[in-house]
């Protein structure tokens, strides 16, 4: 139980308090994404398989997605300031180790320890923000959070494409050292920690709840990482694993709501703005981590890009999010609701997933993605900071940790459930359109047969065998088939994304209705 403290700050301590955090938030962020560029360079140096690589992210986001919902249980039992200097330090150390591994699974397992230190970072920096600054400036203080959220994932390839271009893949986790060094002593000297009425004795823990949290989450991350990957229900392993976190979970909410002192407080679920705000960041994790993964894939599987010039795509509408954010704080300071906000940011991804789906071809220019994703940039801005606000905006003291961390989740388990969505509809829809590009191509078509002989003449030229130079012929149409198959399933996907956001606009403006009757006025939750 949590004494009531006034944690709220002033002047240069408040400004070094928040710059710390969202240091600690980008070091979290950055690292999911930045390895993604490096893959290829890790599984030639420690002699992996591409399946053994794949580990690398998987084992990251596993340990990051079961720390998350305890990091409000472990500050409270460790002391906020504490946890998170450990956390950083763990993340920090482990980033060193992961730099120095001589093996492929050296490194995962490192990853997985790098996992649990990152997952505390994101939630806890937001805490920490959130109490830092006053009731009616809490929209500017998640609009400063947002930054670190919102152009993390951004930063990480262009920077991952650079460091591997001009030093070698272990670099991509030196370079958090110095930043968790100086985090560190940061922490330590400026964040102060919420006082608690009593810490649970060693024999009071809720270990059965940690246990079935880790199966849980840990078997459900495993699944949407790995599952297109094991063709899905064709694998023993995923169908397993299903199984597992189905009742894992029935039976750590049995557990969590009949225990006295809960490692995850289920109970803070009963306030209605949690609940909205916890399912918006599922639509929120899965609309950033979906859309920042599906451009750089197409631009680099279709397009023929470097990881470098991908990410770097991606920075102007990074750079037009981070001017949004102190502007939506300011709406929300002065009692715009957060519903209006996010229907308009859902009306703007629409436009933007829309735009994506006419542009996108076998040879679309860097100049035809700018205003496109401008347009993504502006709706993350109005998405993030006015959910994060309307989930936490009538919470008080420990339950601000909890809610976080059940923001957080479910921002983690949007993006995975994204792009595990993402990847397979993007193999299946290539296969569907692949099959009826086919049965168009007629053999004895003039045009159809007039390219093969203008193919074949070529390779002919270059001193083929006629017979071999048939055959490279009709690989390379073939390859042109899979290609527009490619292409016309990313329209599919940017077109889908569009729809889905557009169908969640009347639900969250049905929600203002139902709070309406509930008599919970936000803009006064805000002041």
């Amino acid at each position: 139980m949590l004494l009531q403290e006034n944690l709220v700050e002033y002047g240069a301590r408040r400004a070094i308090i928040t710059v710390t955090a969202i240091l600690c938030a980008l070091l979290e962020i950055v690292d999911t994404t930045i390895v993604n560029v490096a893959l290829n360079d890790m599984r030639g140096n420690l002699g992996a398989t591409l399946n053994e690589v794949g580990w690398v992210i998987t084992a990251y986001a596993i340990g990051n997605v079961i720390i998350v919902p305890m990091t409000s249980w472990l500050s409270q039992q460790f002391g906020r300031r504490n946890y998170f200097a450990a956390s950083v330090i763990i993340f920090t150390v482990c980033s060193f180790l992961c730099g120095n591994a001589t093996n492929i699974w050296e490194l995962v397992a490192f990853r997985f320890l790098q996992g649990i230190g990152g997952g505390a970072l994101l939630v806890t920096s937001q805490t920490i923000i959130t109490e830092s600054y006053p009731i009616e400036k809490r929209g500017m203080a998640q609009a400063i959070y947002g930054l670190g959220v919102i152009i993390g994932p951004t930063l990480g390839p262009p920077l991952g494409g650079y460091i591997v271009d001009h030093a070698s893949w272990p670099y991509i986790f030196y370079i958090n050292i110095p930043i968790g060094i100086v985090a560190t002593l940061l922490t330590l000297q400026f964040v102060r920690s919420p006082k608690y009425a009593e810490k649970k004795a060693f024999n009071e823990i809720d270990w059965m709840g940690i246990a079935l949290l880790a199966i849980t989450v840990g078997s459900l991350q495993y699944v949407l990482e790995r599952g297109q990957e094991d063709d899905w229900f064709e694998s023993s392993t995923i169908t397993a694993l299903v199984a597992t976190s189905v009742f894992g979970l029935f039976f750590f909410i049995w557990r969590e709501l009949t225990y006295k002192n809960p490692i995850v407080e289920l109970r803070v679920l009963k306030n209605g703005n949690l609940r909205v705000g916890t399912l918006m960041s599922f639509l929120l994790g899965f609309g950033l981590y979906g859309s920042t993964f599906l451009i750089p894939l197409y631009t680099q599987s279709i397009l023929g890009w470097t990881a470098f010039q991908s990410g770097l795509l991606l920075v102007p509408a990074a750079v037009t999010t981070a001017f949004m954010m102190p502007l939506i704080g300011k709406l929300l300071t002065k009692g715009v609701k957060q519903q209006y906000l996010v229907a308009f940011g859902l009306f703007v991804f629409f436009i933007y997933s829309f735009w994506g789906s006419q542009i996108v071809t076998p040879d679309t220019s860097k100049a035809d993605f700018f205003w496109m994703l401008i347009a993504r940039g502006v709706g993350l801005g109005l998405l993030f900071i006015p959910i994060t606000a309307l989930a936490l905006s009538t919470l008080k003291g420990q339950q601000i940790g909890q809610g976080a961390a059940f923001t957080g989740m479910m921002r983690q388990l949007g993006g995975s459930f994204g792009i595990a969505l993402i990847t397979t509809f993007l193999a299946t829809q290539t296969m569907s359109h692949r099959s009826d590009l086919t049965a168009k191509l007629d053999a004895n078509n003039a045009a159809v047969q007039q390219r093969i002989t203008v193919l074949t003449q070529g390779f002919i030229s270059r001193g083929k065998t006629p017979d071999v130079a048939k055959q490279a012929a009709y690989k390379v149409m073939d390859f042109a088939v899979t290609k527009q198959a490619s292409v016309i399933s990313y329209k599919d996907v940017f077109l889908y994304l569009g729809i889905m956001f557009l169908i969640c606009i009347p639900l969250i403006l049905l929600v203002k209705q139902k709070k309406s009757a509930e008599k919970i006025d936000l803009s006064e939750a805000m002041h």
